[in-house]
């Protein structure tokens, strides 16, 4: 009955940062679930990273139905960058078989703390109409391109696909962050379910109940995040964000050294 109970726990807790991370900041439920289904239920990585796609589907669905709902999601730009994402992340997940794991990991975490102090200290408030200073011709061969770019280092690197694209359009497209994790849970939809499929179809179906544990908590959390954020000030937005994320880095470097 312990084990029982530690068992869901685990996945509670592991669940509820994934799913604030996804709906406040557009983040990968790879980057919390995997580690701590790893590290406190020693379940094997393949099975960990298997379950934390599965939840990101629904999570990254739901939370981008919430966006869109109140206008911050940009759906033509989310479309070019999805296929940029979904033809590069083959070719990443190819190279990374020439990197060794820790190196991978570690750029993750890294990641996350580095967007994590971003957003506390260097807010991205500006308003989405100002974002338009370039044709819609350059807006697309960026998303485009920053779409590759992205898919590459997910592939590549796992998790943290979330990050780099929470990056690329606030930073490169010059998207305010509202908008920038609206699009990212779009795109991060069918970029998780094209994942969770190979992945199940490659190698073996993990424990269901720990799946449907972890699909659920997530889900439930996602939804809860992306309803604070869209009704939030810009302002907030990013302290919300940069303090979920800071923490979330925190937790796993933690984890990491374990």
């Amino acid at each position: 009955m312990e084990e029982i109970a530690f068992r869901i726990l685990i996945c509670f807790l592991a669940s509820a940062g994934a799913g604030l991370g996804t709906g406040f900041a557009g983040m990968s439920a790879a980057t919390v679930i995997s580690p701590m289904l790893v590290t406190f239920l020693d379940l094997p990585a393949y099975d960990a990273i298997g379950i934390a796609l599965a939840s990101d589907v629904l999570a990254s669905a739901v939370s981008a139905r919430t966006y869109a709902k109140s206008g911050a999601i940009d759906l033509k730009n989310g479309f070019v960058m999805m296929c940029g994402v979904l033809s590069m992340t083959l070719v990443g997940s190819w190279l990374s078989s020439f990197v060794p794991d820790g190196t991978l990991g570690g750029f993750s975490v890294f990641m996350t703390l580095v967007l994590g102090l971003k957003f506390l200290l260097l807010p991205s408030v500006k308003p989405r109409h100002t974002m338009q200073d370039s044709s819609r011709v350059m807006q697309i061969v960026k998303g485009a391109a920053g779409g590759c770019c992205i898919g590459l280092i997910c592939g590549f690197f796992g998790a943290g696909g979330g990050m780099m694209m929470l990056m690329v359009l606030t930073m490169v497209l010059g998207y305010e962050l509202k908008t920038a994790v609206g699009t990212s849970v779009f795109v991060m939809t069918f970029s998780a379910l094209t994942g969770a499929a190979s992945h199940f179809a490659l190698g073996n179906m993990p424990s269901l109940d720990l799946l449907l544990l972890c699909v659920v908590f997530t889900l439930i959390w996602a939804q809860i995040a992306a309803r604070i954020a869209t009704q939030a000030t810009p302002e907030l937005l990013n302290r919300l964000t940069g303090l979920i994320l800071t923490i979330i880095g925190i937790v796993l470097v933690t984890i990491s050294l374990l």
